[in-house]
């Protein structure tokens, strides 16, 4: 058996729990968190899930009378926010182990391995505690000898309220009991066709899983499914993964908020996409050689369809904004055709290096040697400081009817000046 220890600590309803850390009011209220363009519902808090919604329920069909009844409160997106949030929390858990895997906006890994001679329940009472002071946020911490078995101790600690936000499974005298209530569909690495298999052959919890013959499970699962089957056994095989590769492509791209027809419309949502993507470039001080521009119109509705694509490659890897701009431009010009409702575009950079192996030109000033990085250095620096867009280009348009429709938007309270609360003694 391993020796290892991972808790993973999982923040409950994050979105939901965000809006409710600044918003009191909002305290065992039924809240709803809409996606992009107020679409569907993507996160609830528990009070909402017990009421029957679902997560992808579309916001403008749930009856506006029941809503009125439960006193549902509904609110955009507000990524800004999350994303500051996941930042606090993340900065909290570190101060109890060095080795942290940040796994998503509201989950991480922690090694607790050498932890052994402590009570780790209690360790994890204490994790819940400080992040519940620091930041306001409730969390889950599940405790185990490898990162599968604590997935399954988070969820058992998540569903039943006796262990109190924190259970360590490998203290726990009955495993089998524990495996045996853990759904096939509800194992981390399993997804819905592996389920199905599983199921057809009669393996439905994850106990079964952990005893199936390893052959079996490589033949039908591949060694992925091995390692899953072996974790559920106590047998570590996943590692904490603390340093974060590089990105071989960055992707920004969002849909309307109301469809766009013109070519400068679609030049200035392409603009800003390829603002956010390079700013991503520079934080991990890459470079590249490529972007790609991309557009289409709704393929859901029943009106004229069309969808393109163009690239364009630079002389030498650059991770200068304006650099981008003109060329998403110039693909724009060649692929944008009159006559069409568009509902999305994007970009896409690849080719990325990091900046000190960019290779150098003979003919042309590479970016990283001329004013140009000192520039975009610059501008991230006061972004960073006032605020993210406080400087931008007029090629990213003013107005941008164009923009994601979030209409029921909370403040930024945490990244924005004119956003903090204020309180007022009386």
């Amino acid at each position: 058996m391993s020796h290892n220890i991972f808790a993973l600590v999982d923040c409950n309803s994050f979105y939901a729990s965000c809006e409710k850390v600044f918003n009191p009011d909002l305290i065992h209220k039924p809240v709803g968190i809409l996606s992009n363009n107020d679409g569907i519902i993507v996160a609830l808090s528990p009070e909402l899930k017990k009421l029957g919604v679902r997560r992808g329920t579309p916001g403008f069909k749930i009856d506006r009378s029941f809503i009125r009844k439960h006193d549902i409160q509904i609110f955009s997106s507000n990524y800004t926010l999350y994303g500051d949030m996941s930042g606090r929390v993340m900065q909290t858990l570190s101060q109890f182990t060095p080795d942290i895997e940040i796994y998503s906006i509201d989950e991480a890994f922690l090694s607790l391995t050498g932890f052994g001679y402590m009570d780790l329940t209690e360790y994890g009472r204490k994790i819940r505690e400080t992040v519940w002071q620091w930041t306001g946020l409730p969390v889950s911490v599940g405790i185990g000898p490898t990162k599968t078995l604590a997935k399954v101790a988070n969820r058992f600690a998540k569903k039943h309220s006796y262990a109190q936000g924190v259970f360590d499974i490998s203290q726990h005298p009955d495993r089998r009991k524990i495996l045996e209530w853990v759904e096939v569909e509800d194992i981390w690495g399993v997804g819905r066709q592996y389920a199905r298999m599983l199921r057809r052959n009669g393996i439905k919890n994850a106990y079964q899983l952990s005893q199936t013959p390893d052959k079996w499970v490589q033949k039908k699962m591949t060694i992925v499914g091995l390692r899953t089957a072996k974790e559920l056994r106590g047998i570590s095989c996943i590692d904490l993964e603390e340093d974060i590769d590089p990105k071989k492509e960055i992707v920004s791209s969002k849909s309307f908020g109301a469809p766009v027809t013109d070519l400068q419309g679609l030049m200035e949502a392409t603009a800003t996409y390829c603002l956010r993507a390079v700013e991503k470039l520079r934080e991990e001080n890459q470079v590249a050689s490529q972007l790609t521009v991309f557009l289409t119109t709704n393929r859901f509705k029943n009106e004229p369809q069309y969808a393109n694509y163009g690239t364009a490659r630079f002389p030498v890897p650059s991770a200068y904004t304006p650099d981008f701009i003109r060329a998403s431009q110039n693909i724009l010009k060649k692929i944008f055709r009159a006559g069409y409702k568009y509902k999305k575009s994007g970009v896409m950079i690849s080719d990325i290096i990091h900046e000190s192996r960019a290779p150098l030109d003979i003919f042309q000033s590479c970016y990283l040697d001329d004013k140009r990085k000192i520039i975009m250095d610059c501008m991230d620096a006061v972004n960073r400081k006032m605020g993210n867009g406080k400087l931008t280009y007029a090629a990213a348009g003013i107005r941008c009817p164009w923009k994601m429709k979030r209409e029921i938007l909370t403040p930024c309270y945490t990244t924005s000046w004119k956003h903090i609360p204020t309180v007022q003694a009386v």
